[in-house]
């Protein structure tokens, strides 16, 4: 009986796992291996705040959730100690969080991640973590819209100007 509550539960687990998965925009996987728990803290702290669920996982689980889910590829980083954050909503936000956070705490490392779908490695999620914001890239393309618009204004601006004189 009792081998069966837990198999149940394991089972459980990896449909979870698997849910987060496939929903997802962006997963990061990160080892957390000497981080003492203010630090934990406060990178919890700070993923909540953008909306990124943030845990610790046995890779066993995760195995079967990747297999489950069809990105196999990512075993290749579950050794070791895994925390894995999963973001719904920005694909830039866990991995940009996490590279920030790394960048000021040596002890936390990427090892990889999904981004829509597909299988990232450390030195992929760090450059997608360089990108501007979704904001900051809205605000160029924005600029970009507006820059002939302008210069057209200013055209007939001088060219008005002229005629006056």
């Amino acid at each position: 009986m009792a081998n069966a509550k837990i198999i149940e539960g394991k089972e459980q687990a990896v449909a979870e796992i698997t849910a987060k998965l496939r929903e997802s925009s962006s997963t990061v996987v990160a080892d957390y291996r000497g981080l003492n728990v203010a630090q934990v803290t406060e990178l919890r702290k700070q993923l909540r705040e953008a909306n990124v669920e943030f845990q610790v996982l046995k890779n066993s689980l995760v195995r079967r959730a990747t297999a489950n889910a069809e990105l196999s590829e990512l075993d290749a980083v579950l050794a070791g100690p895994t925390a894995i954050a999963f973001s719904k909503e920005d694909a830039v936000a866990p991995a940009k969080i996490l590279a920030d956070f790394a960048k000021k705490n040596d002890a936390l490392k990427l090892k990889g991640g999904v981004v829509e779908g597909q299988v990232f490695n450390a030195d992929q999620i760090k450059a997608l973590a360089d990108l501007p914001s979704r904001e900051g890239l809205l605000s160029m393309l924005l600029s970009v819209l507006q820059a002939p618009m302008r210069n057209f204004a200013l055209a007939v601006k001088a060219v008005a100007e002229k005629q006056e004189a």
